[in-house]
């Protein structure tokens, strides 16, 4: 029998910090880093093509946090306290041991950029790792008045972003003004656990994530469909039916984090159509 909206709405998911419980050897990491501006020569202060000519300093990572999930530690790596080489080490040893990395527009931003320090200090790439990008995942799922970070997590009652002085602090950071890195310290970080809230709120609705019991090795059976594929939780229940073009499926909903999912195996007695 389908349930009632009554009904799902008595089924809320477990409470924020237990979704990945039913399933611990999936490894994610949390990132957030942010850059210097670069320094160029401009001829006034709009409309202008600038050519490389005129670039005096290209941009930079200047710091980076991470933080495991199911960790309270975040991890702090700067250009300031413990230089550019000490600082790609730091953040390319987490990532190389991540099986999934969590960010904010990472695909296009945080991930590239880190890349780019990477190979420009001679570096290989980190060991492979799935994103998910949060940035994405609001993007297609919803219609917020406002994409940023600090509007959804706010409008989701998450809290919102550190405030600081605005361009200031990085001017400040560069020429290394101890308080404008312990402030800088302090966003950074702080940026990294308000998108750990929002990837915990915005876990059921990932369509992209990995399926978390497949990483655990110790349970060959781990991925049967008595697991939820983003949380690992096992508090699935039927829940109707999904149809494809040729056949139908054993729907299912999590009670740990609200996902929806599908057996991967037809129901018996319903045959394959439409197939000559």
């Amino acid at each position: 029998m389908v349930p009632t909206s009554h009904e799902l709405r008595l089924s809320l998911p477990t409470p924020a910090g237990r979704l990945l419980e039913g399933c611990k050897a999936l490894k994610i990491l949390t990132v957030d880093i942010e850059t210097s501006p670069s320094l160029a020569y401009v001829w006034r202060l709009f409309k202008e093509n600038i050519p490389l000519q005129r670039l005096v300093d290209t941009g930079e990572v200047i710091c980076v946090a991470a933080k495991w999930y199911g960790e309270d530690e975040v991890k702090f790596f700067s250009v300031h306290h413990d230089g550019k080489q000490e600082m790609l080490n730091g953040i390319y040893n987490l990532l190389s041991e991540a099986d999934a990395v969590v960010t904010y527009n990472g695909k296009k931003f945080d991930i590239p950029h880190l890349n780019r320090e990477f190979i420009l200090a001679g570096m290989t790439p980190p060991a492979p790792y799935a994103q998910i990008d949060l940035y994405w995942t609001a993007r297609q799922k919803f219609n917020f008045v406002s994409n940023k970070l600090d509007n959804i997590a706010r409008e989701l009652g998450l809290g919102g972003k550190f405030v600081h002085a605005g361009f200031q602090l990085w001017i400040d950071c560069m020429n290394n003004d101890p308080e404008a890195w312990e402030e800088m310290k302090t966003y950074n970080m702080k940026d990294v656990e308000l998108t750990e809230k929002l990837y915990e709120r915005l876990l059921p609705w990932i369509t992209s994530h990995p399926t978390v019991t497949l990483y655990d090795e110790s349970d060959p059976l781990a991925a049967s469909p008595s697991t939820c594929p983003n949380c690992g939780g096992t508090s699935l229940k039927p829940r109707g039916r999904a149809y494809t073009s040729v056949t139908v499926y054993q729907r299912f909903r999590c009670d740990d984090c609200g996902k929806w999912s599908r057996s991967n195996k037809r129901l018996e007695g319903v045959s394959v159509r439409g197939l000559s």
